[in-house]
């Protein structure tokens, strides 16, 4: 049964024959340039059925199925030009289609690129992973249709190690997404560490170098070195530095911050944290500073400088705010990524912005009886004039796609309504060993089930392809105390939105979940924990 996710483009069923999975498998090549590929492939595929590496080099001899990677002069069909951004920055998306052949001496990855040829392991890893029996001989050749397929993760608010990152970008490279956004500063948490600013981190004890466990922050090393590890596996790190809103903790570490003007009436109405002033020459040097350390420890080639729910802010220090934002960037040799607020700021060809929220999507009540029915806001403690407000902050958001695509921007896709996993989940779904799990999960976002993910459709936003830049899942860490909390609400969700973004569109869900069902099996020998939904029938 083909249990690959996302769904290849193209299976052919060979000459009759299985090859079994039992392993342990080898990971070869003869083409030096693979060797660190073989490398990674050989550390991925290592919980699962692998064994050393060959003592005499690729075609020793030692016994057991083999897992080759061949470089080919020509892409295999079907060969398609990506739709949107390339996350490494270059002009034209690079090549990851592959060809996988399976016969009764193992797998075979062939690719014109090095990256095509991990993307072919990774669904090798599938086959051999999540198969219940032999795997039947066959072809498979494939190639992505968006050129972005990212995952956002909130260490700012729900920490995570080094170490628990690394696996995170181990889960997204196995399903083909290649950027992780790491929202690295919010109100809660400021996770960077940077050496020319040690008041941002003092509280984690940066200042005085201590490396312990308890340390909740990312030193310079540990930043150089998670990408290093992302970039193994063909994954981008996008650094988070979320302004001129969601600053507490900046304002904590720089006391003394003038707020940005507030509009008339405002004041005392509503708890929020002022944002910050970038027409204050403090407050733009202390940002200069940060967005400059942010982006000479940043390898790749974006930025995110956030700009999104600036409660309390006048429109006219709003848009200088961004406008400054994206030039302190661009100043530093970085392309600039903003949340979709930011297009009100004006846009040109050279911007992107990440697409959340409009005003129907938010999914609020308009009456006190609506209200009433909506147990989730209530616990949350929703008025009905804080919804209004809410709806009246948000309502020129039903505008910022619009104006991005008229503007000649790109859009990126993460609307709140289907690809934020920090979305509870219905208690109806989860088994009774896991009812725990509604608790986890943005308290005001209705619950919904796994296949409300899998049914979205990129489509549906009615935006031109050309305009798109590609696909990204999000989960925001309010609720998240560790990485079981945080795999929890990814898995099996995420594997759903790696296949709309690979494929770029919505799976077939009754297919799609007896697809789903085989992966709880390689999510339990990675050690993740996972929701083991109602919805699909496990195996």
């Amino acid at each position: 049964m083909d249990a690959v996710i996302p769904h290849p483009a193209r299976r052919t069923a060979a000459a009759d024959g299985t090859l079994p999975v039992a392993g342990p498998w080898r990971v070869r090549t003869a083409d030096d340039r693979l060797a660190p590929v073989a490398e990674t492939v050989r550390a991925l595929l290592e919980p699962h059925r692998c064994g050393p590496p060959p003592p005499h080099g690729p075609d020793d001899g030692t016994p057991g199925p083999a897992l080759t990677l061949a470089l080919d002069e020509a892409p295999p069909a079907p060969h398609r030009r990506p739709v949107g951004l390339p996350p490494s920055g270059a002009p034209c998306p690079p090549d990851e289609s592959y060809r996988l052949t399976v016969t009764g001496r193992g797998i075979s990855c062939r690719a014109a690129t090095a990256e095509g040829v991990f993307r072919a392991a990774t669904t090798a890893l599938q086959l051999i992973a999540a198969s219940t029996g032999p795997i039947p001989y066959q072809e498979i050749t494939d190639a992505p249709h968006y050129a972005w397929r990212g995952l956002l993760v909130d260490p700012a608010r729900g920490y995570l190690t080094p170490d628990e990152l690394r696996r995170v970008i181990d889960l997204a490279a196995l399903y083909k997404l290649n950027v992780l956004h790491l929202h690295l500063t919010d109100n809660e948490g400021w996770r960077l560490h940077l050496p020319a600013l040690p008041e941002l981190t003092a509280a984690g004890n940066a200042a005085t170098g201590d490396a312990s466990a308890s340390r909740d922050f990312y030193t310079a090393e540990d930043y150089r070195a998670l990408q290093r590890y992302a970039a193994e596996r063909f994954v981008t790190v996008v650094p988070e530095i979320d302004l001129p809103g969601h600053c507490a903790a900046l304002r904590a570490a720089r006391p003394g911050l003038p707020p940005a003007p507030a509009p008339k009436g405002l004041t005392g109405r509503f708890p929020f944290v002022p944002p910050l002033d970038l027409a204050d020459p403090a407050t733009r040097e202390t940002v200069a500073t940060i967005l400059a350390e942010v982006c000479r420890l940043t390898t790749g080639p974006f930025v995110h400088v956030g700009g999104d729910e600036t409660f309390g802010m006048t429109e006219d220090s709003f848009v200088l705010a961004v406008r400054e934002l994206r030039a302190l960037v661009r100043a530093s040799g970085k392309r600039p990524l903003a949340w979709q607020e930011s297009s009100r700021a004006g846009i040109t060809g050279d911007d992107v912005v990440q697409f959340w929220v409009d005003v129907p999507m938010m999914d609020l009540p308009d009456t006190q009886e609506e209200l009433a029915r909506r147990p989730e806001l209530l616990a949350a403690g929703h008025t009905l004039e804080l919804i209004r407000a809410l709806k009246t902050f948000f309502a020129p958001s039903d505008h910022d796609v619009a104006r991005t695509v008229e503007g000649g921007g790109r859009v990126l896709l993460s609307p709140q309504s289907h690809l934020y996993l920090d979305r509870p989940y219905t208690p109806d779904v989860a088994p009774p060993a896991q009812s725990a799990a509604a608790r986890l999960g943005f308290p005001a976002y209705r619950p919904r089930g796994v296949r409300h993910t899998a049914e979205w459709e990129p489509a549906s936003h009615k935006i031109p392809e050309e305009r798109i830049a590609g696909v990204e899942a999000t989960l925001f860490g309010e609720s998240v105390g560790g990485i079981d909390d945080l795999t929890t609400l990814l898995l099996p969700r995420l594997a759903s939105v790696a296949e709309t973004a690979w494929t770029g569109r919505a799976p077939r869900w009754e297919e799609h979940r007896t697809r789903l069902a085989r992966h709880g099996r390689l999510w339990r020998e990675r050690g993740l924990t996972y929701l083991a939904s109602t919805e699909i029938p496990w195996v």
